[in-house]
């Protein structure tokens, strides 16, 4: 076994490497750019090695630099995490020639799967089934047009070497491969350095269904499950669970045995994942197409860890020891429900918008929470919480910063708990305790992803965010009984801050006593409160309940009753702005204004500001490039045109036009940096 590794990564999953070497006895190395320098995971290492600027090309991506830093150290091998070396055969064979050993699979079988279209071609030798499409070099639009016709549309458009969801883009028609096509293989070109692209049928109601391979270097090669990872934006990932609500164990084994095949075909040995597109339209679950092999770990393997109590990242390392695994196929069960969110810094209620900056406060949903990792008698990583048992994957810290140099993820949220149903009320109570503030976050997206009733039926595809949210994000719905509590809650927190007040010297003195008659808007409903001990009565309803909730607070609890209802328990967060509250719970965050019901009849006290029109200027919503301009002045433009092209996080982002109009002003040039907010262009 080693005695010491590096992490050729940062962030979360260098975290999560060093925790499992840790356990195993092996020492650490943590390679870090100037970005990192005080990030979790340097100060967990046993050594940290500084390798350069923060941009990846020049630090995070220079296997020399890591390569020195094992030689600097004494590594004996090194873990590569995901994303930057770890599917570079270049990388693995730099190591070989330095006696490293790669805690990954081999050079062949990475150069095999690293190729979309080569992938393909061996994945129908082996016998696994293949989605119809064009297998070859595509030379230009014309071409690309010619082969969507001949395949029929939808048709999917992919770069070759992509990954992560870059260089992909969905077409209906041909007008949207002629936009599209150029823009794929320059996200290709830009983030893998290659601008090859190939083009396959788009398969209707489709789930994206993943086969977790492990095999050894002793020809052992088995699956452990399946995960689904439909719940998609922009091709990138949201919601991962294990197992499939979809998959049956017929189903599963016909996956497991064509993907160990597969594995089988390229010598393959460590962890891997191959990742299948499924027809929900069938329902006989035969309809499972390949689509590519990640010849590395993913970023949500934690659920497959929750439901086969196997540690990946220790068997990674074992078999790159040349240790045989210790399991079988039979062995391998499954054992409850995991569920997987991804916090993103984004800003759901703004098209989901990249959002970097600093974390002004930063607490994930496990503090406070009793530490105990035997959860219904079986040992499990994380925090246990009733039946189920809560796990934080992250790698940053309050007072951090979330850079635009690498992927904007803040955290994994992983419940496991025995059933599904389960699992995701874990997480919406989870979530509801993640105290973020600093930058935009997706918490309440994600929270309301969770409490929707398609999710709950296991009715998923990968369109499920697009039909289910066509107009953007607005907060998840709220129930009557959430409206009344937090109607209560409010009236409750006002009377509170209130009666405080008058026990400071000078404060609100006078004839008029704090009262418990209030009128409460909350959003745009009005309710009228009364305070009682214990209880309120909101519009005429009563509500049984409490709230912890005292004066310098953001986050508390709150509880509440209905007649003979469910009682609701609520997270909050809360802020006061001016003389209203905002609280956010379950997915949603309410503007709340309570008033003494004899100033409620000052209306005035009511208006709220009207925002300003800012209709006629193309402003840019997000830090980044101006990578195309679209249009030029004096340009007569239509609703839904292109007008710029703005690259940020590495994805490409095409602003288009709300309404007719006629460029007056330009303001920005092609190659430019942007600010979030500047005004890239003005309409007459």
């Amino acid at each position: 076994m080693f005695s010491k590794i590096l992490i050729a990564n940062r962030g979360e999953i260098a975290c999560r490497v060093i925790t499992t070497a840790r356990k195993m006895g092996i020492k650490t190395v943590a390679v870090y750019s100037d970005a990192d320098a005080r990030a979790p995971f340097v100060a967990m290492a046993d050594e940290a090695v500084h390798i350069g600027p923060s941009p990846a090309a020049e630090s995070y991506l220079i296997a020399d630099k890591i390569i020195a830093a094992c030689k600097q150290t004494g590594a004996e091998a090194v873990h590569p995490g995901y994303g930057f070396l770890s599917e570079r055969t270049s990388f693995a064979e730099a190591l070989a020639k330095e006696n490293i050993a790669f805690i990954g699979p081999p050079v062949g079988a990475i150069a095999a799967m690293g190729d979309k279209i080569e992938s393909k071609k061996l994945a129908m030798q082996a016998g696994v089934n293949v989605v119809p499409g064009f297998v070859g070099e595509i030379e230009d639009t014309e071409h690309a047009v010619r082969i969507s016709n001949e395949i029929g549309y939808p048709v999917m458009m992919k770069a070759s070497a992509g990954g992560g969801g870059k260089g992909m883009r969905l077409a209906y028609s041909e007008a949207d491969v002629r936009e599209g096509f150029e823009s794929v293989k320059r996200e290709g070109l830009n983030s893998f350095g290659d601008d090859r692209v190939f083009i396959e049928k788009f398969i209707l109601n489709p789930r994206h269904i993943e086969i977790q391979i492990l095999g050894d270097q002793h020809g052992n090669i088995l699956y452990l499950n399946e995960r689904e990872c439909s719940i998609q934006r922009r091709h990138q990932k949201v919601v991962e669970e294990a197992p499939s609500p979809f998959v049956t164990p017929k189903m599963r084994k016909a996956m497991g045995e064509q993907c160990v095949a597969l594995a089988r075909a390229v010598g393959y040995y460590s962890a891997g994942t191959v990742e299948l597109i499924v027809s929900g339209a069938d329902p006989t679950g035969e309809s499972f197409y390949f689509l590519e092999m990640n010849t590395r770990l993913q970023v949500e393997h934690p659920v497959t860890e929750a439901i086969t109590g196997i540690d990946l990242v220790e068997q990674m390392i074992r078999v790159a020891a040349g240790e045989k695994l210790a399991m079988t196929q039979d062995d391998i069960g499954i054992d409850g429900w995991a569920i997987e969110n991804r916090v993103y810094a984004e800003d759901p209620y703004r098209g989901f918008l990249p959002s970097t900056g600093r974390l002004v406060h930063y607490q994930p949903p496990l503090a406070g929470w009793q530490e105990d990792e035997q959860v219904a008698g079986k040992a499990r990583r994380g925090v246990a919480r009733g039946t189920g048992s809560v796990r934080v994957d992250d790698g940053v810290y309050e007072g951090g910063e979330v850079s635009r140099f690498y992927d904007p993820m803040i955290a994994k949220l992983i419940t496991w708990a025995p059933t599904r149903d389960e699992a995701a009320d874990l997480q919406i109570e989870a979530l509801d305790n993640f105290r973020i503030k600093g930058l935009g976050h997706n918490v309440d997206f994600l929270s309301a992803i969770m409490q929707h009733p398609r999710f709950r039926s296991g009715e998923l595809t990968t369109g499920f965010i697009a039909e289910e949210y066509p107009d953007g994000f607005h907060g998840a719905a709220t129930s009557d009984d959430v409206k009344r509590i937090l109607a209560a809650v409010c009236a409750g927190n006002e009377f509170t801050l209130q009666s405080r007040a008058r026990r400071i010297t000078g404060q609100l003195d006078g004839p008029l006593p704090v009262t418990s008659e209030w009128l409460v808007k909350l959003g745009d409903e009005r309710f009228d409160v009364t305070l009682g001990e214990g209880h309120a009565v909101v519009g005429g309803v009563r509500v049984e309940g409490t709230c912890n909730w005292r004066p310098g607070m953001v986050q508390a609890e709150a509880t509440g009753q209905i007649g003979d209802g469910p009682e609701h328990k609520l997270g909050l967060i809360v802020e006061r702005i001016g003389n209203q509250w905002k609280v956010t719970t379950r997915g949603a965050a309410h503007t709340v204004l309570a008033l003494p019901q004899r100033l409620a009849r000052h209306e005035s006290l009511m208006l709220e500001k009207v925002p300003p029109d800012l209709s006629r200027y193309l402003i840019c919503p997000m830090p980044g490039m101006l990578v195309k301009l679209h249009v030029a002045e004096g340009e007569t433009v239509q609703p839904g045109q292109p007008l710029a092209t703005v690259e940020a996080m590495k994805m490409e982002n095409i602003l288009r036009a709300e309404k007719e109009g006629v460029i007056a002003k330009i303001n920005a040039a092609e190659g430019e940096s942007l600010a979030v907010d500047a005004v890239i262009l003005e309409l007459e």
